[in-house]
């Protein structure tokens, strides 16, 4: 029994010393902070803090906090949007579904949490992408593969006979900047309004466009 019982705080020991978990938490405490508080103003010193890591397990990690900001740019971020957008309309049966889909649940998920951070991309873009060119480029890379999913998804509507006078790549970008704008707003009003507004205009949008077959 002693043996087991001491085993397991070797184990446990070992999985709390987890480089990998180490590095994880430094990223998904940094992506919290980066798109609630800021880059510029959320310092190594709070991240070190919040992490619960010492000065030398995040040096090792992450040298620089510009390495770390890609690190949430590539990794955190990529994935919100994967989560939030780019499955949900791939997986509708229309690319207005999908939309609808998407505005009610984050709607539903900001009024129930009760403040609005806003979109990580988009908090990422304003401040540390546009003062760093290997920052930006990875915006931009993820901006990029967000509008290709989307337009991808309104060209088969297309062929369904849906959407006939859109242009999927322009729409597709309307339909980013228009979600962007909206919660830039609903941020800054910390109200989910602005987007429910967007929501319902962008479905009136689709609805405008006259398909191909009756």
């Amino acid at each position: 029994m002693l043996q087991s019982s001491s085993m397991a705080k070797r184990l446990q020991k070992r999985r709390s010393n987890n480089p990998e978990g180490v590095k994880r938490r430094i990223v998904d405490t940094a992506f919290n902070a980066f798109t609630t508080r800021g880059y510029s103003v959320t310092t190594v010193q709070d991240l070190k803090a919040a992490a619960h890591v010492t000065g030398g397990a995040f040096s090792h990690h992450f040298p620089t906090k510009k390495e770390l900001g890609l690190a949430v740019l590539n990794g955190n971020v990529a994935d919100a949007v994967e989560e939030t957008w780019i499955k949900p309309i791939l997986q509708a049966k229309t690319a207005s579904d999908g939309i609808e889909a998407i505005f009610t649940k984050i709607i539903r998920e900001l009024d129930q949490q009760g403040f609005v951070s806003g979109c990580p991309l988009g908090n990422m873009v304003s401040e540390p992408a546009a003062q760093d060119g290997a920052m930006r480029e990875a915006a931009i890379a993820i901006l990029a593969q967000w509008r290709s999913e989307l337009a991808q998804k309104i060209r088969a509507d297309q062929l369904a006979g849906h959407y006939a006078h859109l242009d999927a790549e322009a729409a597709s970008i309307f339909i980013i900047a228009s979600y962007w704008g909206a919660m830039g707003i609903a941020k800054a009003s910390q109200s989910s309004s602005a987007l429910k507004d967007c929501g319902q205009e962008l479905l009136r949008y689709f609805d405008l466009c006259p398909s191909q077959k009756p």
